[in-house]
């Protein structure tokens, strides 16, 4: 009898179904497995660069480079290969002695250089003046106290290169009168301050001789004032 035709239309479509299936699912794989050793082979890439950089820096340190492990030769190629890898030897530290001069030597030019370049500056640093200085000269030149923003505003006109604050101003004019290097007085509710050799100068200037005139005008006054 022969089969249904149902049936047999019902298992192919049953296989078709199958294969495709599978089809579909080696082609996934396929990729999968593509991208996982593009992956690899790009880390292999990688890791030989690396060995290529690690190679060369270890040459030019002077250290023999590490080679792997190789499978022993027989015996009757033995002294070949031992001279040829003497022979290697032999011209590798003399590449390496022409090389370690040349770099101590650009090391040492770099610090000569770095250190004549930073001579300048540390002249020009210590050149100038500190605050302390410049306050004590100014203070010295004036006649009359100054105020604190007196004295910076002077000083800010006289050094424009320089960043002169109020603030590090009156600081140092009350450490100079600490320590009795300047005088501090009051007017009203401004506080002004003078050079200590200045105040001494003026303490020590004698007094004005008046004109003989005024001599007797001043002692015929004092006479009346005895008499009355």
């Amino acid at each position: 009898m022969p089969d249904n035709p149902v049936t047999i239309t019902s298992v192919t479509s049953q296989y078709a179904t199958q294969v495709a299936r599978d089809l579909e699912s080696n082609t996934k794989e396929q990729e999968r497995i593509s991208a996982e050793l593009s992956a690899l082979q790009a880390q292999l890439k990688i890791l030989q660069d690396d060995q290529n950089v690690l190679h060369s820096i270890h040459e030019t340190l002077g250290s023999r480079p590490a080679s792997a492990p190789s499978t022993p030769e027989p015996s009757t190629s033995l002294p070949q290969q031992t001279s040829g890898k003497k022979s290697t030897t032999r011209r590798a530290p003399s590449k390496t002695a022409a090389e370690a001069p040349s770099a101590k030597k650009t090391t040492a030019q770099a610090k000569k250089d770095k250190t004549q370049g930073a001579e300048p500056k540390t002249a020009t640093a210590s050149a100038q003046p500190t605050l302390i200085a410049l306050i004590l000269t100014h203070l010295d030149q004036q006649k009359e106290p100054r105020s604190a923003a007196e004295v910076t505003s002077a000083l800010a006109e006289a050094h424009p290169q320089r960043t002169i604050k109020s603030t590090g101003v009156r600081t140092t004019l009350e450490n100079l009168v600490a320590k009795n290097q300047a005088q501090r007085s009051k007017q009203g509710g401004s506080v002004f301050y003078t050079s200590v050799a200045v105040q001494a100068a003026t303490q020590e200037a004698p007094a004005p001789v008046l004109p003989q005139t005024e001599q007797d005008s001043s002692k015929r006054e004092k006479a009346r004032a005895v008499s009355s």
